[in-house]
């Protein structure tokens, strides 16, 4: 069999990614901060970028010299950005430039703000410090503080801290016990049985029935048996309740006040204002950095100018194409966030009145279908992306969840019978609460039709515990 090479013409269809098509899609699931230190870096590194400065960013009436300087521009040679002048001529002059959001609550001054705060490290070696002018009892006590938790547990053996020195374990005894004396009492303790025996012993209750409680029967009063308990020390409900109060009060996590977990500040990328009886969403585009074509570094590729080589006219047309491309995508990615987000509204507009309870069931093909995307498209929108409501901050991606069948005919969200199982629970006799047998008979009554184990699984989400957990005897 002969082999020959042979042309032949095919015609196909691809689905081909452009660069300036992975631009785009690689901007939408970025945070508002993270497009901001984006386009900053491109700033930095395309000198066709640049800041519209402050004194442009009201627009201004055309003027007789503008339209005199409009014919320069035009001396460009008759390389194809002639027709990028025609799609993208909005944005040679001035940019792209944010809308800026209304009725948009001021940030809290920089000086209402720490910088630094104590932590229980801190805290500790500072004792320390001045508890003891012994060398090895604070390289010991060093190492011990070292190795806590952020709720004030040791969560090394006294033989591996001895293994890390040269030391014995009668030394690090010693200065185990030396640092289980400071603030907060309870602290370096190995577990929450003398954690709390510290504490106890801290408030002078040495022998006491409570310490007895710590001691011997922790699995009783953590499982709730509280007659069984009352029996098993010889004494009353009443006067066990005296006791049990008292451990009640005692701290389980003492590093914790110390060691608080650092707030999460959340800067909304929509606010959803309210415009008489309508609901408008408006992109929070401040922080955005606001950019235009320099014109300084357009007038490079007049072919006219005897100093300019085609070396530079090169350089200046691929930086030229990327700052158009990049203000384009940001742009198209502010619309489609602006699109997502009215979409959003019209589905959820009982919840934006009146609450959680009425959050609808909500899948991004709703919306995809809604604005004609595609639900890969919107669910890159909706990451890391939050919304300012009336009902308070959201990440975008709360309002989607699925919906449950009720005899009514309407699906119910989950996150609305999550809210109907809390109140549910809250209003229970603590004498005899609710198992999750009788929570699902409640809602059966309501019209929604759940198994038990799906109340289970709900009430565990909450971190709700069990009814026998919840279970109040005095």
């Amino acid at each position: 069999m002969a082999i020959s090479q042979k042309l032949h013409t095919k015609l196909v269809q691809k689905l081909i990614l452009t660069p300036s098509l992975q631009q785009a899609i690689k901007l939408l699931p970025m945070s508002t901060l993270e497009l901001s230190e984006l386009l900053n870096q491109e700033m930095v590194e395309n000198p066709m970028l640049e800041e519209v400065p402050t004194e442009d960013l009201q627009p201004a009436e055309a003027t007789p010299e503008k339209a005199e300087e409009k014919p320069a521009t035009e001396k460009t040679d008759s390389w194809d950005d002639q027709d990028y002048e025609y799609f993208f001529g909005d944005y040679l002059d001035d940019g792209y430039r944010p809308r800026t959001p209304t009725e948009v609550k001021e940030l809290p001054p920089i000086e209402n703000t720490l910088s630094t705060s104590s932590s229980l490290a801190d805290h500790l070696l500072w004792q320390l410090s001045m508890q003891t002018d012994d060398p090895l009892s604070r390289e010991i006590g060093e190492a011990i503080i070292g190795n806590l938790d952020d709720d004030g547990y040791l969560v090394a053996t006294v033989e591996e801290l001895a293994s890390m020195g040269p030391w014995r374990t009668e030394e690090v005894e010693r200065a185990l016990r030396l640092v289980q004396s400071f603030d907060p009492i309870g602290v370096a303790a190995r577990d929450l049985q003398e954690c709390l025996l510290l504490q106890l012993r801290h408030l002078g209750l040495n022998g006491t029935a409570c310490e007895t409680i710590v001691l011997e029967h922790m699995r009783l009063l953590q499982n709730h048996q509280v007659p069984e308990l009352a029996r098993k020390l010889g004494v009353t409900l009443d006067e066990l309740k005296q006791h049990i109060e008292l451990i009640r009060g005692l701290d389980p996590k003492p590093g914790s006040r110390l060691n608080p977990t650092p707030s999460q500040y959340v800067i909304p990328d929509v606010y959803i204002a309210k415009l008489e009886d309508q609901y408008v969403a408006v992109l929070n585009e401040e922080s955005l950095p606001q950019l235009r074509i320099s014109p300084v570094y357009r007038r490079l590729l007049d072919k006219g100018a005897a100093e300019n080589t085609d070396e530079t006219r090169a350089y200046v047309k691929d930086k030229f194409r990327s700052a158009l491309w990049l203000i384009k995508s940001v742009e198209q990615r502010q619309k489609t966030i602006h699109k997502v987000a009215t979409s959003i509204i019209q589905f959820q507009r009982d919840f934006l009145d009146h609450g959680i309870e009425y959050l609808r069931p909500l899948v991004l093909r709703d919306v995809a279908n809604d604005i004609g995307m595609h639900e890969s498209t919107v669910s890159r929108v909706v990451t890391n992306k939050y919304m300012h409501t009336p009902q308070g901050v959201f990440e975008m991606k709360y309002f989607f969840h699925s919906g449950i069948a009720s005899s009514y005919g309407e699906a119910v969200s989950s996150v609305t019978i999550k809210q109907r199982i809390r109140k549910i629970i809250e209003q229970e006799d603590p004498r005899k609460p609710l198992s999750d047998s009788k929570i699902v008979s409640i809602l059966q009554r309501e019209g929604l039709e759940l198994a038990r184990r799906t109340i289970a699984k709900y009430r565990e989400e909450l971190k709700i515990p069990t009814s026998n957990q919840r279970k109040v005897l005095y």
